[in-house]
């Protein structure tokens, strides 16, 4: 015979003061779990939403990143004239040579600063990347040291809102249009004419190609051929598969998160055990006159671990909804692959959330085992006789 739950209910409610003292404790840990995956979740969706299913990224062979790659003039008229490669609407090669170059800007309110990827694109860079969309301003004209900055770049950094004027190379160029890149790797750059880059840092060649095959077998056709040309020495992959390689770098937010919240899961659990040996300490002839009126060890035992996850269930609603005002809020990290700023959203997400309830259920269950076995396992005669 099972213990009915509204018995469980009344006790929380008589017990009000330490109930919501341990569900507080479990709120704030499910809170920082929730956030600190979020913040994976951001970087990690925002590096896997990169890239269109038939763009080929081309990079010197044994590069790990554009940063540190080049790619020569000689090859790019190789590459982009080769069986395969798509024709853009006046019939043109579908190919952006670009240029990767990093300058240390001063974040907004700091003095610190932080390495940005400055990409310089071919004519046919944006429409390569259909999630790019012009928010203020215009594009960026040729010969004049003109660059668009992605919106979160503006917002995360000095001297790159609209109008603004940047230093770096050569001179000044001017900011003139913010640009949204639809929560991709895109949106952690500042975009320029390639060759305008080149010329301002004296390079020769380019950082890598980015093209597009006209079909998928096209697409396989391509990349076998670049990569056995012996003459290019160059790695072809597709856009998709870079960027989802540089998802490693979301594991060790991950693994801190789960360290964090497991320091403070355990203060929570011990929490959640001390209130529940209160209860039962304080319950005792309840217990007994349970025993007495029928009820088994089974059912106690399970009456006050029932008793011990409402609590965490409270705590743990209440962390979900301590987080769930982070979800989109830019923030920025650096990427291990090209030594700079990434900036994205953390990301609150619906399984983020199950995951958090399952942890402080987890938790209430691990906190309320113990007394709720001391509370199944009292002697009736003497819990029948304590005061």
């Amino acid at each position: 015979m099972a213990i009915p739950l509204k018995y469980n209910l009344r006790n929380l409610a008589v017990r009000r003061t330490t109930t919501a003292m341990t569900a507080s404790s479990i709120t704030l840990t499910v809170a920082v779990f929730v956030i600190l995956m979020a913040l994976a979740q951001g970087l990690q969706l925002s590096l896997t939403a990169t890239g269109q299913p038939n763009n080929i990224l081309i990079m010197r062979e044994g590069s790990q990143s554009e940063a540190t790659s080049s790619v020569t003039r000689e090859a790019l008229q190789v590459i982009k004239y080769l069986a395969g490669v798509a024709k853009d609407d006046k019939g043109e090669p579908w190919v952006s040579p670009e240029l990767i170059v990093l300058i240390n800007l001063p974040r907004r309110g700091q003095t610190q600063g932080s390495n940005v990827t400055i990409r310089g694109l071919g004519p046919a860079g944006p429409s390569l990347r259909p999630e790019y969309k012009l928010v203020e301003g215009r594009f960026f004209r040729n010969g004049l040291r003109e660059v668009m900055v992605s919106r979160k770049i503006s917002q995360r950094f000095q001297t790159c809102g609209l109008g603004d004027r940047l230093k770096f190379a050569k001179g000044y160029w001017t900011v003139v249009g913010i640009f949204d890149a639809g929560n991709t790797a895109y949106d952690s750059e500042i975009w320029t004419d390639a060759n305008d880059l080149a010329a301002d840092f004296d390079r020769d060649g380019y950082s890598s190609v980015l093209l597009r095959a006209a079909d998928a077998s096209a697409l396989k056709r391509l990349t076998d051929q670049i990569a056995n040309d012996r003459r290019l020495h160059l790695k072809p992959q597709t856009e998709r598969e870079y960027y989802e390689k540089q998802t490693r770098f979301a594991g060790p937010i991950k693994a801190l998160g789960l360290f964090i919240a497991a320091l403070m899961a355990v203060g929570a659990c011990f929490a959640a055990m001390n209130t529940m040996y209160a209860a039962v300490a304080r319950r005792t002839r309840e217990i007994g006159t349970l025993r007495v009126l029928g009820y088994s060890r089974g059912s106690i035992l399970l009456s006050f671990i029932i008793e011990s996850i409402l609590i965490a269930a409270v705590g743990g609603i209440l962390g979900c909804l301590l987080a769930l005002p982070i979800n989109g809020v830019t923030t920025g990290t650096t990427n291990f692959a090209t030594f700079s700023e990434v900036a994205f959203n953390f990301r609150v997400t619906p399984g983020l959330l199950l995951n958090g309830m399952i942890f402080s259920v987890l938790m209430g269950f691990l906190g309320g085992f113990f007394p709720a076995w001391r509370a199944a396992h009292e002697n009736i005669v003497t819990a029948l006789r304590s005061v």
